[in-house]
């Protein structure tokens, strides 16, 4: 099993093209519009063989078409899912911006920094969520109480 770092920002599957004598790995361009990635910056890149190992596999008779299935996950969040977060950082558009399992994004509107907010999903894309507060996390505890 691959450790994956907190401070990761972004994850996707893409291919390695050859550029002249170069070799260039494309950025989708939701990554630049979710705030993970910013044009002219640099970043460090992992790359992951999409192979499976025998371990991975359920069975040796597995094609190359599932590897690209397990290389590509589902959002670990879904929409109507309520999740209390805390905002790590802000956005470029002044959204609280909060990460969960594998470093997948949560854009939340109205939120600040550290602040630790009770969330509904509206909708998870491929490699970010919208979500709406619908709650501090100190007032669902004591709504519970």
């Amino acid at each position: 099993m691959v450790e994956i770092s907190e401070r990761l920002e972004c994850l996707y599957s893409g291919s390695v093209e050859q550029h002249g004598e170069s070799y260039r790995i494309e950025v989708p361009q939701n990554e630049l519009q979710n705030g993970s990635v910013v044009a002219g910056e640099t970043y460090r890149v992992a790359i992951l063989s999409t192979e499976q190992t025998g371990e991975e596999s359920d069975s040796p008779s597995q094609s190359s078409s599932n590897t690209s299935e397990s290389t590509t996950r589902s959002p670990p969040v879904e929409s109507g899912d309520k999740r209390t977060l805390t905002i790590e950082s802000v956005g470029d558009q002044g959204d609280g911006i909060a990460k969960v399992e594998r470093g997948y994004v949560v854009i939340v509107p109205g939120a600040r920094p550290d602040d630790e907010v009770e969330v509904e999903i509206q909708n998870a894309r491929e490699n970010v969520a919208f979500a709406e507060v619908i709650g501090t996390a100190s007032s669902t505890a004591d709504e519970e109480a």
